[in-house]
């Protein structure tokens, strides 16, 4: 069997949480509307995982990409969290999601769970391949036997030619630094832990991947909607909590800067992953067509180097100072 060419990702991807009803419901004519915009825009990475709506989220992205031709995109799920027969008296918000509570997840990182959660996202998506297979969220379940047990397991189906590639994704940055030095994988997600905002937690994993030629796919660039809006609000959230007031002023001093080179403080935060070399991708949660136009016109927007410029600069005082830098 021949060598498969490594996975090459696009620069912006479509985070699909939203599709499994992340904080509300989303209708059926939002969703389609948002994957069509995306497949117009060019878009032509999209993500999701069986904990997104207790498999809503698959279903739905599965259905509206069916008539795409999947050579022509990539697609990357997760496993860790098997989908099981719930009690269907309640609703799933404990966990984020306006779905009802008749599937329950239950974690399992064993061989047998993580070819078991291949193959039911392949049924739930309706689709031939899942391109790239993510161990989800380790570290909030049984940590030890992803990084043994759940790993491995992944390696050996890439070997197989079931996935083209495999990794993890986390919010915690030493537990992919963790994953990646095991040397079984190819990319990892990062949540929140590398953006405009803030580096200091991810840098040792940075350089590893740098060093070890993993890909880097940065999410929740926005920090929880922090840095999603030119004016930040007196109540914009923060790792889904209200922002403390130091992070509202960085926030804000970020978006004078934006201010002065003439983007937006969303413009930066959506770019500003990408100018690390380990960086391959940015996926950004799309619940609408409105918001896929919008993310699409963040990654075009020219940001001059001058600005890129006094945010390194910033960096360095702040680095200087022993702050997250």
């Amino acid at each position: 069997m021949s060598t498969p060419a490594p996975l090459e990702l696009p620069r912006l991807g479509f985070g699909a949480a939203q599709l499994g009803n992340l904080y509300r419901v989303t209708t059926d004519e939002e969703a389609a509307g948002a994957v069509n915009a995306a497949w117009e825009g060019g878009i032509r990475y999209f993500d999701t995982a069986p904990h997104y709506g207790v498999g809503t989220s698959e279903r739905r992205l599965g259905a509206l990409l069916a008539d795409k031709p999947h050579d022509e995109y990539v697609l990357s799920t997760k496993v860790g969290r098997l989908l099981r027969p719930g009690p269907g008296t309640g609703d799933d918000m404990a966990s984020g999601f306006a779905v009802p509570d008749d599937v329950v997840r239950e974690w399992d990182y064993t061989e047998a769970g993580v070819r078991r959660s291949h193959q039911e996202s392949l049924e739930r998506l309706g689709l031939d391949r899942i391109d790239l297979l993510l161990a989800h969220d380790p570290e909030e379940g049984p940590e030890d036997q992803a990084i043994e047990e759940g790993l491995p397991a992944l390696a050996r189906m890439r070997e197989e030619g079931l996935v083209r590639a495999v990794g993890v994704g986390s919010k915690d940055a030493d537990v992919l630094t963790r994953a990646v030095r095991t040397g079984h994988v190819d990319m990892v997600m990062l949540s929140g832990r590398y953006t405009l905002l803030e580096q200091g937690a991810s840098r040792e994993l940075r350089e590893e991947c740098e060093a070890r030629g993993v890909g880097i796919i940065a999410v929740s660039v926005f920090n929880s909607g922090l840095l999603a809006q030119h004016q930040v609000p007196e109540d914009a959230h923060y790792e889904y909590g209200k922002a403390p007031t130091a992070m509202l002023e960085r926030a804000r001093e970020l978006a004078a800067l934006a201010e002065r080179h003439g983007v937006t403080l969303p413009d930066l935060a959506a770019q500003y992953p990408l100018r690390h070399p380990a960086v391959r991708s940015v996926a950004l949660g799309m619940r609408t067509a409105a918001q896929v136009r919008s993310n699409l016109e963040r990654m075009a927007a020219r940001v001059p180097e001058a600005a890129w410029a006094e945010i390194a600069q910033l960096e360095h005082e702040a680095s200087a100072d022993g702050d997250a830098s």
